[in-house]
């Protein structure tokens, strides 16, 4: 398959450029592969999330008002270094502290706990959540909750965004992100795997027709391969799981977050949410928001993942419903 690029080493950089050429708010640091807003409340909490490339648009198109004041970018599936995530923080603190979010993979941990420790010690303020909402199982560890940050990490790039633009300070950000994660919950499947541009083989083995659910977002596999039948087959086996994890009662209220993983048309998307809608009508809850496209994805896998927040705060909702001029949500 022709990946359109031009200098490998400069896909990233590249990228950058042409989306901050459309998007006029935004900002590179000059020295960091950090992209910022450049209209930023310098007033209040900044907040700074990131991770690997190839999730586009993660994370750059959740910066700017009511959400990000910055991404920090790594190699394709690789986090930023310590270094990078470090001097990040220096140059957002203004003196009231950094708040950073952390996808749940061990890579992104280990460097950005290391950075925000390093920073801490140089007197910065730095408070951070990790984001787990991923709730696909490891066969092969006695079928243990997978727990990766994935599509959910959006959610608290949305709320806690727009708590921070509102004043909150750092115990604020942490006490409400440490509620948040908890009612986030993602499971999601792809019909093809992704491959890292310009390579000969796929990131993992998926026949013709076939599904694989629990998918991650770096190549990794799912949890079981089945012969696909239908798209409404494929709404029951998320809805089930969602089901199982949040022991819902009928009436309660969920934001409903159906994510693009890469490649799948805009035809497949809509049949598999009409084929949700219908499900979550049967389980009586309230769905009072449905955000429907492309939020992280995996390259360019076809498959979609499914997230589910319970509304359990009041206040969440119109959190999530307040503008933003951060080009992948509004």
């Amino acid at each position: 398959m022709t990946f359109i690029h031009n200098r490998k080493e400069d896909l990233i950089s590249d990228y950058l450029a042409g989306l901050m050429a459309a998007y006029p708010h935004l900002a590179k640091h000059p020295q960091l592969p950090l992209v910022y807003d450049k209209n930023r409340n310098q007033t209040q909490v900044p907040i700074l999330a990131g991770g690997g490339s190839g999730h586009e648009p993660a994370h750059m198109g959740f910066v700017g008002r009511g959400m990000l004041t910055a991404a920090i970018y790594g190699p394709i599936f690789s986090p930023p270094t310590t270094q990078d995530i470090y001097q990040a923080i220096r140059f957002l603190d203004q003196g009231k502290g950094v708040f950073v979010i952390v996808k749940n993979f061990e890579a992104d941990v280990n460097n950005f706990r290391q950075a925000i420790s390093q920073a801490k010690s140089d007197g910065h303020q730095v408070k951070y959540i990790l984001s787990h909402d991923d709730i696909s199982i490891e066969p092969e560890k006695n079928f243990q909750i997978r727990g990766r940050g994935l599509a959910g990490t959006i959610i608290l790039h949305k709320i806690l965004g727009q708590l921070a633009g509102q004043g909150a300070d750092l115990d604020q950000l942490e006490q409400t992100g440490f509620q948040l994660a908890t009612q986030i919950a993602t499971i999601g499947f792809a019909t093809k795997p992704a491959s890292r541009p310009r390579a000969a083989l796929p990131l993992f083995e998926l026949a013709a027709e076939t599904i694989s659910y629990g998918i991650g977002i770096h190549g990794e596999d799912g949890y079981r391969t089945v012969p696909f039948e239908q798209s409404e087959k494929l709404a029951i086996e998320v809805i089930n799981k969602l089901k199982l994890h949040f022991h819902w009662k009928k009436g309660q209220s969920f934001l409903l977050l159906v994510n693009n993983l890469g490649t799948t048309t805009d035809l497949e998307m809509g049949i598999f949410l009409n084929d949700l809608q219908q499900l979550l009508e049967i389980e009586e809850l309230d769905i009072p928001l449905i955000k429907m496209g492309k939020f992280m994805t995996s390259l360019d896998m076809t498959g979609i993942s499914v997230t589910l927040c319970r509304l359990s705060d009041p206040t969440w909702l119109p959190h999530l419903q307040a503008q933003t001029d951060a080009f992948a949500w509004s």
